[in-house]
């Protein structure tokens, strides 16, 4: 278990980093370059995909608690994925439902879209993809020997 449980906090940042890097990054961007897609239809695309990876993210964020029960985590451990919690529930509580709203006044007609939703979106996703960085960084410090001998007691 305490294998499992180490391996998990540097797997599981990983494989949300790729996540947010896949559909965020790559796939919103160019998705509204692809020949024959209309805003309408690249908004509804995304809503669907959105959905699917803020579900995913949950999943993810809820393996990465488990991990860090036992062996117990570090303070700095558990700052960073406090944070985490708090932006992707921020996200998906405060600042989907508004985009979902937008994107369906779009889709009907009735607003020519573009908003300050999607920015907060992307600052959440930004500040996620850094805080996924930081908790990497944090836990393979922790695996890594000290370089400075120890002292006898």
């Amino acid at each position: 278990m305490h294998r499992t449980s180490l391996a998990l906090r540097l797997v599981v940042p990983a494989i949300w980093l790729g996540l947010i890097i896949g559909i965020s990054f790559l796939e919103t961007p160019l998705k509204f370059q692809a020949p024959g897609i209309t805003l309408e239809l690249g908004l509804g695309i995304g809503r669907v995909v959105f959905f699917a990876m803020n579900t995913t993210a949950l999943v993810l964020a809820a393996l990465l608690t488990l991990a860090m029960i036992r062996p117990r985590a570090t303070r700095a451990q558990w700052g960073v994925l406090i944070g985490l919690w708090a932006v992707l529930l921020t996200q998906i509580l405060v600042i989907r439902p508004p985009l979902n709203a937008r994107t369906d006044a779009v889709v009907a007609g009735v607003d020519s879209g573009g908003s300050l939703w999607h920015y907060f979106y992307i600052a959440a996703d930004g500040s996620i993809f850094v805080l996924l960085i930081i908790f990497i960084v944090v836990s393979a410090r922790l695996l890594i020997p000290s370089a400075t001998p120890r002292q006898p007691a």
